[in-house]
């Protein structure tokens, strides 16, 4: 079964868990495309991703390959004249702590790294169910901020523009 023909409305969250932790051996999702995965994200229910969230190993594995993918994503032409450290915290973790990661762009580049050694130019701390939707196109930045669902310590202006630096996934319409 291919990943673009699954449709998350037709099953109960802990099955959309089970399906991303990769239990069902035809839906491995390591080679799914940002697009699928947003679609996914778009057509998945706050419980399925929730449910996914609550998931310790299936979240790192995931919150590791999201973020990742942010190094290959990266518009070089937009960040070439960019030197910034960014931190995420993503919160909502069952253990009540966040999840740390760290991007580091420099000369169009960009690294990405688990855990927070150097000093932000911005920090970013969000839930994991609106960091999903915020990084598969599923969510407007500025209306988690302004709603209190994003936070932003640092360099506001710079936390703005941040994400028109990366190729966002857009889930297709319809």
């Amino acid at each position: 079964m291919d990943v673009n023909d699954l449709d998350p409305r037709t099953m109960d969250a802990e099955r959309f868990r089970e399906l991303l932790a990769g239990a069902d051996p035809a839906a491995d999702l390591a080679p799914v495309s940002p697009e699928a995965f947003a679609r996914l994200v778009a057509l998945a229910s706050t419980e399925q991703l929730r449910a996914v969230g609550a998931a310790p190993a299936l979240r790192t594995r995931l919150l590791d390959e999201i973020v990742g993918r942010m190094v290959t994503q990266l518009r070089p032409e937009r960040a070439a004249a960019v030197t910034a450290v960014v931190h995420w915290r993503i919160g909502d973790r069952p253990d009540g702590g966040v999840d740390e990661y760290q991007l580091v762009i420099a000369d169009g580049t960009c690294t990405a790294s688990r855990g927070a050694d150097r000093e932000p130019r911005v920090s970013l701390q969000v839930g994991f169910v609106p960091f999903l939707r915020l990084v598969s196109g599923n969510g407007s930045a500025a209306m988690m901020f302004m709603t209190g669902k994003l936070s932003v310590r640092g360099d506001l202006a710079f936390a703005a523009g941040l994400l028109d630096l990366f190729d966002i996934p857009r889930p297709p319409s319809g």
